[in-house]
Order: C-alpha cells, then sequence, then structure tokens
C-alpha cells in the first residue's frame, strides 16, 4: 500500500491514508491509456458528415451532347463527378465512430492512468471538498495554495457535499470537477493535476481494483 499526505483546504498535511496498490501502483500499460482515450474520442464524434452522391444532386438526365462527331470526351450525364455541380465519388456519409473496449481493458486504462499520475507525483488527496457558499473566488484561493495553475480535475465520491464547490468552478477554464463513477481516463491523462478527495480515493481503490 503506498502511503500519501492529506492536505486540507489551506494545502496544510493534516494525515496520511494507504492508497489501494492494485488502481493506484501498478506498472502503467501504454497501450491500454492509448485505446481507451481512442474510445472516448471517438465517441465524441457526431458523425453527421454527409455529401451528395450523383443520384442527389440536382441536373437533368438528359445526354449533355451526341455520343460522337464533337472532337470532345463522351458524357453521359452532367451530374456526373467530373462535372462542376457533380456528384461527389467516395465522398463521406453519416455513420458511427463509436467502438466498445473490453470491460478488463477499460479498468486497467483506469488504473494505468492513476498510477502514472501518482508516479508523476501528479496526485493529491484532500480532506473534502465542501465549500460552505459557491464562490468562486474560494476555488481560485484552493487552487493558488495548491498552486494549480493549470489543468486540474478533481475527482469526488457522489454522496459527499461537493455541490457548491462544482458550481464555483465552473467558470475557471482548467478546473474540472467530476465523481468516481464518471471517471475517465482521457481527463485524467488531459490534466497536469489529479486532486482525489478522501473518500474518492477510497471508493476508486475499490470500485477500480
Amino acid at each position: 500500500m503506498a502511503k500519501i499526505d492529506v492536505f486540507n483546504q489551506e494545502a496544510k498535511a493534516v494525515k496520511s491514508i494507504e492508497l489501494s496498490d492494485a488502481v493506484f501502483g501498478i506498472e502503467p500499460n501504454q497501450q491500454a491509456m492509448y485505446d481507451a482515450i481512442l474510445v472516448y474520442q471517438a465517441g465524441l464524434r457526431q458523425g453527421t458528415h454527409a455529401t451528395l452522391t450523383r443520384a442527389e444532386v440536382s441536373g437533368t438526365g438528359k445526354k449533355p451532347f451526341r455520343q460522337k462527331g464533337t472532337g470532345r470526351a463522351r458524357q453521359g450525364s452532367t451530374r456526373a463527378t467530373q462535372w462542376r455541380h457533380g456528384g461527389i465519388a467516395f465522398g463521406p456519409q453519416p455513420r458511427k465512430y463509436d467502438f466498445k473496449l473490453n470491460r478488463k481493458v477499460r479498468q486497467l486504462a483506469l488504473r494505468s492512468a492513476l498510477s502514472e499520475k501518482l508516479q508523476e507525483s501528479s496526485l493529491t488527496v484532500l480532506e473534502n471538498l465542501s465549500f460552505d457558499e459557491i464562490k468562486t473566488k474560494k476555488a481560485v484561493a484552493l487552487m493558488n495554495a495548491f498552486g494549480f495553475d493549470r489543468k486540474t480535475l478533481f475527482v469526488a465520491e457522489a454522496d459527499e457535499d461537493f455541490d457548491n464547490a462544482y458550481v464555483s468552478m465552473r467558470n475557471i477554464p482548467n478546473a474540472l470537477v467530476v465523481t468516481v463513477s464518471s471517471l475517465n481516463v482521457y481527463d485524467i491523462v488531459n490534466a497536469d493535476k489529479v486532486v482525489f478527495t478522501e473518500k474518492a480515493a477510497e471508493k476508486a481503490g475499490e470500485v477500480f481494483a
């Protein structure tokens, strides 16, 4: 079990806890993380792009000029792909880009991403994310106390009182608050710092093991 300090919101260490080695102490699997990020980004694509084929563009079906005797190449339709305003050959059509990843690979990718953050000393544990009021200034003060000036991912447990903190951080472009159940590899890897509440760290050690 890896030991890590737990800080209060003033960035003072108040105690230590043990993190699950099965979740935070494995050798990161780069391929699993790559695949998980690919799945996440593919799922964001709308796939609504479309071009008109020669059957769909407007135009006559009449042969534009006679077959022989003009000195020009033979043509059967002005809707053919080589004509201006003609159809598009092999253009994109609506499709789904998402694909599935095995559950074991998804779990391995999450554990790998969390372990990598811990190894890089980019993972911090907070006592809680409880704010007594909705105040962006309070959220900024919290981040300044720790020196978090780049992308920071805050992870809380769903039954914790973090609603005020969530709303307070919505106006901060480099802060994101998620729950353990909605945690994904892309958000972890994309963040420069990952901050777990004490409860969230314990929960992650249980559900991702």
